[in-house]
């Protein structure tokens, strides 16, 4: 059984720029195990940003990040130096799972060997144990029977499980999806999402950044709005959707309230 009511991601500060473009301006935040996070917004507003930043894609300027007990602090302090940070966002990476928009397999390898690669490779798992674990999250994502094949001859519905399943075998604390359906034809988009329900059901926990207002409000367990690099509002699906506190919220929700 899932233990609820466990913050198993904590945020304080977060502060990012590109240049000197602020891009997160301070974002606090605190997320439950086993919850599911949509995060909306506008383009540009900081939502991708912000999940680069929880697995040390992108290092932040200032702020703290915990995951599942892994602290990272900036600016670097004596209690942890530059070199001590680099170490620490290495471990902390190893426990966030990562789908991005645009799939990212492995176009030479097959489905089952871009799965099982990670594991192998990064943990030292055996062939033999890495592929059957590798199938086991197959038939999760209903993709057993595509096990051989190659990803350019799978839908890119397909292609995305495929990616999900590769995160899932390094078994993450967390799992993080940058707006992972915006490449796909709307009649793939649900296939998707239901991994995702699945996932959430069975206790893991997610952030999505989406623009998928209709998942964020059937799904999410928390939604949280951006704009201007800062969390404005949030609140239960209930709430985000048919009662906005914030001006801008409402202003951004307006067609969907």
């Amino acid at each position: 059984m899932v233990e609820i009511n466990v913050p198993v991601i904590r945020v304080q500060g977060l502060e990012k720029s590109f240049g000197s473009v602020p891009v997160l301006c301070g974002v606090d935040l605190l997320v439950e195990r086993g919850t599911l996070v949509s995060i909306i917004g506008r383009s540009g507003c900081g939502k991708s940003t912000l999940l680069r930043c929880l697995n040390c894609l992108e290092i932040f300027d200032r702020g703290q990040v915990e995951i599942g007990g892994m602290l990272l602090s900036r600016p670097a302090s004596p209690a942890c130096t530059d070199e001590e940070f680099q170490q620490r966002a290495h471990v902390l990476r190893g426990t966030v799972g990562m789908v991005f928009q645009s799939f990212n397999l492995f176009p030479h390898r097959t489905v089952l060997e871009n799965v099982a690669l990670a594991p192998r490779v990064v943990k030292g798992m055996a062939r033999k144990a890495a592929e059957e674990k590798a199938h086991d999250l197959l038939a999760k994502v209903g993709l057993v029977e595509f096990a051989d094949r190659y990803p350019a001859s799978l839908s890119g519905g397909q292609q995305q499980r495929a990616a999900i399943a590769r995160a899932l075998a390094m078994s993450p604390a967390v799992m993080l999806y940058d707006e992972p359906t915006s490449a796909l034809d709307p009649e793939l988009v649900d296939e998707v999402l239901e991994v995702m329900r699945t996932l959430d059901h069975e206790g893991m926990t997610q952030l999505v950044v989406t623009h998928e207002m209709r998942f964020a409000r059937d799904a999410s367990d928390l939604v949280l709005y951006m704009e201007g690099g800062r969390i404005v509002e949030h609140a239960t699906p209930e709430q985000m959707f048919r009662y906005p506190q914030d001006e801008r919220t409402r202003q951004y929700l307006k067609r969907f309230l």
